[in-house]
């Protein structure tokens, strides 16, 4: 499975088989980790075999179910750190896709389990990512029109399509796509410009959700054809 049918097939997936990550697929997620919290300066940690995440009454309102194995999201407190832990966990949740495990961004529906992942000075904790094989492969949901997150015209290259259908199809909070994607002029002997925005939302996780609509994005366009503005 390429990155671009990774991005096609994952869903959320709340309710997991009762099977623990195998040893192969948590030392492969681990590497990944590895790489992305060096090259994001996050402090993202995979946790094994602890139930009690989501067991408390958040996790029983999201449906959750037999969720043992997650990912915490942590980094040190930056104004750019919510978009970098969507940037680069949405690369963990892909590669597990590839892998053929589920996951699930979550937001709230989790409980802080003491003793279970190692917080330093200066960090916190941003998000989970519950993390298993689903009794399922989840299920699509209804995205907005290119054109309501986009200035797309009938003059706009192909890649640029691309990469805001590909973004469309990013996991955020509740569904509610509050980014978009504007093409700009390329400057004289430079690549065209693309601006991506995040817009309000009472529900917030704007940020969080702009990293992983912007990783979703290259991912389709293709990072040789264009800059970000």
């Amino acid at each position: 499975m390429t990155l671009l049918e990774a991005i096609q097939a994952r869903h959320s997936v709340r309710n997991y088989k009762k099977q623990p990550l195998t040893d192969s697929d948590a030392n492969a997620l681990q590497e990944k980790i590895d790489q992305v919290n060096s090259e994001g300066r996050l402090h993202i940690q995979l946790i094994r075999n602890e139930p009690k995440a989501f067991l408390g009454p958040f996790a029983r309102y999201g449906k959750f179910r037999n969720v043992t194995d997650y990912l915490v999201l942590i980094g040190e407190k930056a104004d750019d750190l919510d978009e970098r832990i969507g940037y680069y966990g949405e690369q963990l949740v892909l590669y597990a896709q590839m892998l053929g495990m589920n996951t699930c961004w979550v937001g709230l529906s989790y409980t802080k389990i003491p003793g279970t992942y190692v917080l330093n000075e200066g960090e916190v904790i941003k998000a989970y990512i519950s993390i298993g094989y689903g009794e399922t492969q989840g299920v699509a949901h209804k995205i907005k029109r290119i054109d309501q997150v986009s200035n797309i015209s009938d003059d706009s290259p192909e890649w640029f399509r691309r990469g805001v259908e590909a973004a469309l199809l990013a996991p955020t909070a509740i569904n509610q796509q509050k980014f978009s994607f504007e093409l700009l002029p390329a400057e004289a002997g430079q690549l065209p410009r693309v601006l991506a925005k995040r817009h309000f939302s009472l529900v917030g996780y704007t940020q969080i959700d702009l990293g992983i609509a912007k990783y979703h994005f290259e991912l389709g366009a293709g990072t040789d054809n264009f800059q970000w503005a």
